[in-house]
C-alpha cells in the first residue's frame, strides 16, 4: 500500500533529525524536497528516487509523482517542524494525495527559544514566512509587543520583490514608524541555527536598521522577566 509522509527534518544539522523521521526516510522509495532541506538528509538518500523542487516547479512534480506513485512510499521533508510555517504546502499535499501522515520535527523556533532563554510558554510565536498578505501578522506583532510579550518571529525574505520582503531591517523600520521606541526593545537575531556557520546578533531593535541577514534568520524580541517557582509562592 502506498504511503505519503510529510516530515520535519530539523533546522539544519543532521543531528536534529529524529530517529522516527530517519527510519521513515530510510524505508521510503521517493523523496521530494527543496535543495536546503535535502542537504540536511543527504546521508539518508542513497538508493532513493530524489526530486529537488523549487516554488515554481513543485506543483508539476507533485502531480507527476501522483500519477506514477503506485504502491511506492513518498516522503516530502520540510526544514524544521512540518507543523509550523509550512501549512500552505502541507494543505496542498493533502489536496493532492489525500492520505498524508504528518510527522513533526525540531523547529528553529525551539532552538531560538533555547538560545535566547525565552520559554515558549511565555512568548508569542509569529511567522511572516507565508506567500499571502502579512498585514494581520504585522498587527499581531504590534499587539504582542504592546502587551509585553516576548515574540519569536520568522521574518519573510523575498529578494525578488523588495516590497514583499519583511526582514529584520524592515521590521525595525515598521515598528519605528508605528510609534515603538525601538531603542528600548531587546532583540536577538539567529542565523543558520545548528549549522557550522551559525551566528547570532544581540542588541536592541534600532541596531537592526540597515543590517542584512540571511534567509535562514529567526528573531526573538526579549521582553521576559525571570519568574521562578519561588516567586510564585504565597
Amino acid at each position: 500500500m502506498k504511503k505519503v509522509y510529510a516530515v520535519g527534518v530539523g533546522p539544519g544539522s543532521p543531528k536534529y533529525v529524529t530517529a522516527q523521521v530517519k527510519e521513515i526516510i530510510q524505508n521510503c522509495d521517493i523523496v521530494i524536497g527543496y535543495k536546503y532541506t535535502l542537504r540536511i538528509i543527504e546521508n539518508l538518500l542513497s538508493g532513493k528516487q530524489v526530486h529537488e523542487i523549487t516554488m515554481k516547479n513543485q506543483e508539476e512534480v507533485y502531480q507527476n509523482i501522483k500519477k506514477s506513485l503506485g504502491e511506492k512510499t513518498l516522503v516530502v521533508p520540510f526544514t524544521g517542524d512540518v507543523n509550523f510555517s509550512e501549512s500552505e504546502v502541507v494543505d496542498r499535499l493533502i489536496e493532492i494525495f489525500v492520505d498524508v501522515e504528518i510527522v513533526p520535527g525540531i523547529s528553529s523556533v525551539q532552538i531560538a527559544a533555547s538560545r535566547a532563554k525565552i520559554p515558549l510558554d511565555k512568548a508569542k510565536v509569529i511567522t511572516m514566512h507565508i506567500s499571502t498578505s502579512i498585514v494581520e501578522k504585522k498587527l499581531e506583532l504590534q499587539k504582542a509587543l504592546i502587551d509585553g510579550h516576548s515574540v519569536i518571529l520568522i521574518p519573510r525574505p523575498w529578494p525578488n520583490s523588495p516590497d514583499k520582503q519583511f526582514m529584520p531591517s524592515e521590521i525595525a523600520h515598521y515598528l519605528k514608524k508605528n510609534g515603538f521606541d525601538i531603542k528600548k526593545i531587546k532583540v536577538h537575531v539567529f542565523e543558520s541555527l545548528t549549522n557550522d556557520n551559525e551566528s547570532s546578533f544581540e542588541g536592541v531593535v534600532s541596531d537592526l536598521e540597515g543590517k542584512e541577514f540571511s534567509d535562514l534568520s529567526i528573531m526573538v524580541f526579549n521582553q521576559s522577566k525571570l519568574e521562578s517557582y519561588l516567586d510564585l509562592k504565597d
